[in-house]
């Protein structure tokens, strides 16, 4: 609505309704019945306001003396756009003269100005005449007009709405006062009631709840100008130093804003998009905390600063020719009118929009950040190949015992053996309620691990401290193990030449190859570690339907056992695994969605996750290759081949049941197309990636050596350049008189030469990149950390294949006309030096940070300095109380925390068995233990006074500190007059202890509840507040003391309403 001239046509006839232009008379229809000709149905449209207006004629009075929104996009566009400015000579395409303006008259872009008469003199003219129609409002709850100011007294009002609104819609206003907006609008955060009852400075939302002007731009990429700009003048380093710091604040901001909404989604806080509000509407209430004001206050355009927005409206809609200060402040009005009404509504909804688009997308790239990592985690190495590098020695495939350990004292835990491949070749349970180290099952223990010698023993975290312990008796009994096992020929001091046959008897009966000599020599005694392991992704397996499939007799502690086992050797296969099931909507990958992958994932919409773990695991195959023979004939890694790009799971699936259906193996990529496994183009897409590995099915076939490499074989095979590189390395004859079995004999040959002579040039470099390091800095050289490909340089290459010169190759390739190769050349040299090496580095034992948090399910936000925690005292020591927090956390409280003053004896204040409230002073992540205070000093301390610890995201510069420091010191105040109290009515009013010991005493042992959700009430009294509390408390959970036990809680939990 409203063009050039600002004329414009209204919807419909006028009455908003569209006319059927049918003729009822025409009883016969063109070419056919007339009954089989439907009838057009008016299309009804809502009558609001503005077209009532429109109908009545008020849009060719409003633009007698305002500027057409047209023509002021334009102006604006112009402003911001030329060098120059908005040139007034300016001539629109097809512009025509007029009786009023000639074509390029500069008047036609400026307001008509009216100096004869002012608003109401002129308004009444046109009532007088008819031409102006009062209107009354027609919907009584529209927030579009003011009802305050009646239409006899303003007639001119619906003139202002219907230019207000159609400026509003002009899209080269909206586009740059958008981008002003963006670059002036902040976020502002503050808690709700729930919040600040919840919030405190140890709560996961703390540094969120109370953010106050945080500038929005940060949430968005910079305009490529305004970066260009800052930029200006910096070197290639410092502009790519200011890109990252740019990519960062924006990438934190986006997380953030994504927290931002998930605490708003529990309850906890309201967020508000807004200008900066004007100091004076800020003065008139400043005895109300900014946080404290209703949303009435938020949601008011009236408060909020728009002048920067109103200042470049003006400069475009007043008149150029001075006119009256009534007329002026009419069009003022349309101004203010279209920016609280209709823009600022507007841009607040994208602004919400667009950061939740922005945040969802940062989310997404995290999470598929986040699974990369888990994703490219490499093969566990055991400890005694840790002196080794991994490119000279790789970890190759091992057998490997997975641990489940038990979480309910009702079910057993789980020893799982696994051969090279991943199958399950035995098991052993540990009854409930059993030690592993006990007198008999210490030795059936003791005989599984030799029947098995697994390289290592991998133990799951999920039951918590007890793994831990599990894990350091296992280590002791795989040591009886293996001394028994590696000794086994050598006849003790004490032991006669009779009881040594008998013992080797016993020995051959129980483990019938034992005496395998052989089989010692080449790989040496036997060798093996305990490790712990994160086993998010084994539990998965355990209670998935892949592994009812292919466990259905098994309990599932030892199917996460067997999990355990292969995600140490090899994450990748147990994570694609994980994607093959699909759900019953036919999507694969939902069980993924399980796995703690990222904190925020919950929030992420689970088609745009889904798609992008595809991504990532497909990126990750790519660079790892899959084993086709491997992945056919085991289900467990059929996922590798999933993903192999240019697959899918039917594709996979078509291939393992071909191969299934004749039983073959494949023994040459070629093979895949002779056998019509797939077709040309998908071969092409994906054989690069396919790995035919020597494995036992092809022992008697001569296997083309660059078959397990990441080259094409169109560059072996088709073009047979890899071969020439080997053979010109070498300077062997070319065999053109020979035959072609001859020549391909001759080919594999040069190329495994070539490959050892490389390999032979790694040993070299090693060695001597080590000797240098040593004698410089002494034998403190890491071992696994050397890479041939980052830490060689180019010149100290000898291997044969450096010798040649690729680029003059790759020149005379181009020559040919068969296109640039050299990258392709380069790629072979090094396959030749690190045949598909394996990318990934080896899995990293379990830090102190992640082994704490998944040992106890604590972390820094749930447990730090001046947490405020509950535990059961379970002995006591002359140093001190040890205690049981919840999940079993150990804790320890030293005599001088134990109260304020002096303390002879732990058991003058607190008894075995006793219930106490403490304070955290700190966390010893190495022992597993936390040390508590009962001193009223530490509970009368400040939380935000205990230091925060550095793994926590910094509290941004937009928190308001010290409202959330106003918050705290209402709270800590209400909670200790609670705590009087309770203590008060607890005691009886006794007040005659003297002794501070007896005092300390009664306070830890009666100590009483003063959590918010606690009620000291009856089941009915319970059930008729959540009741009573209505869709409310949906969600909420109420805690009372227990009826049944003494030292119990009974929680009740309203999931849905009456539920």
């Amino acid at each position: 609505n409203g063009n050039g001239n600002g004329n414009g046509n209204s919807n419909g006839n006028g009455n908003g309704n569209e006319i059927d232009n049918d003729n009822d008379n025409d009883k016969d229809g063109v070419g056919g019945n007339a009954k089989n000709k439907k009838k057009k149905r008016s299309r009804r449209f809502d009558r609001d306001y503005y077209r009532t207006c429109v109908s009545q004629g008020l849009r060719a009075i409003s633009y007698q003396f305002v500027l057409s929104p047209f023509r002021a996009g334009i102006k604006l566009e112009d402003n911001h756009t030329l060098p120059n400015g908005f040139n007034w000579d300016k001539v629109l395409a097809g512009e025509k003269a007029t009786v009023e303006y000639e074509v390029g008259d500069p008047r036609r872009w400026s307001a008509p100005t009216m100096e004869d008469l002012d608003p109401t003199s002129f308004a009444s003219d046109l009532v007088s005449s008819g031409e102006l129609v009062l209107l009354a409002t027609m919907n009584n709850n529209s927030a579009d007009l003011d009802h305050d100011v009646p239409e006899v007294n303003d007639p001119l009002r619906g003139c202002r709405y219907v230019a207000a609104r159609e400026l509003a819609g002009e899209p080269r206003i909206r586009k740059h006062l958008r981008k002003l907006y963006r670059s002036i609008a902040v976020l502002s955060t503050r808690p709700t009631a729930k919040g600040l009852d919840n919030i405190d400075p140890f709560h996961e939302y703390y540094g969120l709840h109370l953010l106050r002007n945080k500038s929005i731009k940060d949430h968005f990429s910079a305009d490529e100008r305004d970066a260009e700009l800052q930029k200006m003048g910096l070197t290639v380093e410092e502009r790519k130093e200011y890109d990252e710091k740019m990519m960062r604040i924006e990438r934190d901001s986006c997380i953030q804003y994504m927290n931002i909404l998930k605490a708003e989604r529990g309850g906890h806080i309201r967020q508000t998009v807004h200008l900066p509000f004007d100091p004076d509407a800020d003065a008139t209430s400043a005895a109300t905390p900014w946080y404290e004001k209703g949303e009435a206050y938020f949601s008011s355009r009236d408060n909020q600063d728009y002048h920067l927005l109103l200042a470049e409206l003006e400069k475009i809609y007043t008149p150029s020719n001075p006119d009256s200060d009534e007329w002026n402040e009419e069009r003022t009005k349309i101004l203010r009118f279209a920016l609280t009404n209709f823009l600022l509504p507007q841009f607040e909804a994208e602004v919400k929009r667009d950061l939740r688009d922005a945040a969802v997308k940062f989310g997404i790239e995290e999470a598929g950040k986040n699974l990369a990592s888990i994703a490219m985690e490499g093969p566990y190495r055991p400890s005694h190949l840790l002196g080794e590098n991994r490119f000279l020695t790789p970890t190759g495939d091992l057998p490997i015992v997975g641990v489940c350990c038990s979480s309910d004292g009702r079910e057993a835990t789980y020893l799982a053996a696994v051969s090279e491949r991943g199958e399950l070749l035995d098991h052993l349970a540990v009854p409930a309620g059993t030690q592993i180290d006990g007198e008999k099952m210490n030795d059936k223990v003791i005989t599984f691990l030799i029947q098995a010698r697994p390289a290592a023993i991998v133990v799951g975290s999920l039951a918590g401290l007890p793994c831990r312990l599990v894990a350091r008796k296992l280590g002791a009994i795989t040591t009886q193990a293996t001394e028994r096992w590696n000794n086994r020929f050598i006849q003790g001091p004490e032991e006669d030449d009779d009881e040594y046959e008998v013992r080797m008897r016993d020995f051959g009966r129980m483990y019938p190859n034992h005496d395998d000599e052989d089989e010692d020599e080449q790989n040496g005694p036997w060798k093996c570690n305990v490790e712990m392991v994160d086993d998010n992704v084994a539990q998965l397996f355990g209670r998935s339907v892949r592994g009812k499939k292919e466990f259905p007799e098994h309990a599932i502690n030892l199917k996460c056992a067997v999990a355990i086992a292969r995600h140490a050797k090899n994450p990748l296969a147990e994570i694609t695994y994980a994607w093959g099931v699909a759900s019953d909507a036919g999507i694969f990958g939902a069980e993924m969605l399980y796995m703690n992958i990222h904190p925020i994932q919950q929030l992420l919409p689970k088609t745009m996750l889904l798609r992008q773990y595809e991504r990532v695991l497909s990126r990750a195959v790519a660079d790892v290759g899959a084993d086709l023979n491997l992945c056919c004939k085991y289900d467990h890694l059929l996922g590798l081949l999933t993903f192999v790009p240019g697959l899918g799971p039917r594709k996979a699936a078509s291939i393992k049941h071909t191969l299934d259906r004749f039983g073959g193996v494949i023994a040459a990529r070629r093979d895949v197309l002779a056998k019509r496994l797939v077709g040309p183009v998908v071969y092409n897409n994906a054989v690069a990636y396919l790995r035919i590995r020597d494995i036992e099915a092809l022992s008697n076939q001569l296997l083309h050596p660059l078959d397990d490499t990441r080259l094409h074989p169109d560059v072996y095979t088709r073009n047979n350049w890899a071969t020439k590189i080997a053979i010109d390395a070498l300077e062997m004859d070319n065999g053109d008189n020979s035959s072609n079995a001859d020549r391909e004999d001759r080919a594999i040959s040069a190329i495994r030469d070539i490959i050892q002579d490389s390999h032979n040039e790694i040993k070299r470099l090693f060695d001597a990149t080590r000797a240098e390091w040593e004698n410089v800095y002494g034998p403190t050289f890491n071992v696994g950390a050397w890479d041939p490909r980052i830490n060689v340089p180019q010149d100290r290459w000898r291997d044969k294949v450096d010798e040649l010169d690729l680029d003059t190759f790759a020149e005379m390739i181009e020559g040919t006309g068969l296109g640039k190769w050299l990258t392709h050349l380069t790629m072979i040299k090094w396959e030749f030096r690190l045949p598909f090496e394996d990318i990934r580095k080896p899995m990293e034992p379990l830090d102190r940070e992640k082994l704490f948090r998944l040992l106890t399910g604590e972390n820094d936000q749930s447990l730090c300095p001046g947490k405020e925690v509950t535990g059961k005292v379970a002995r006591i020591s002359d140093f001190g109380a040890h205690l049981k927090l919840e999940g079993d956390v150990p804790a320890f409280i030293p005599l001088r925390n134990l109260a304020d003053g002096h303390v002879e004896s732990a058991e003058d204040v607190v008894q075995i068995g006793s219930i106490v409230t403490a304070i955290v002073t700190d966390v010893k992540k190495d022992h597993m233990s936390v040390d508590l205070s009962l001193k009223m000093d530490d509970f009368k301390k400040e939380p935000s006074a205990w230091d925060r610890p550095s793994s926590l995201p910094a509290v941004d510069l937009a928190f308001d500190l010290n409202a959330a420091r106003n918050i705290e010191s209402q709270k800590s105040k209400a909670r200790q007059e609670r705590i009087a109290a309770a203590l008060s009515s607890v005691s009886g009013g006794d007040a005659q202890m003297t002794d501070a010991n007896t005092a300390r005493s009664r306070k830890v042992t009666r100590r009483a509840c003063v959590h918010p959700a606690f009620r000291n009430a009856k089941n009915a009294e319970i059930e008729k507040e959540l009741k009573d509390g209505g869709e409310g408390m949906v969600g909420e959970a109420l805690i009372r003391p227990s009826s049944k036990v003494a030292d119990s809680l009974a929680v009740h939990w309203l999931v849905r309403k009456n539920v």
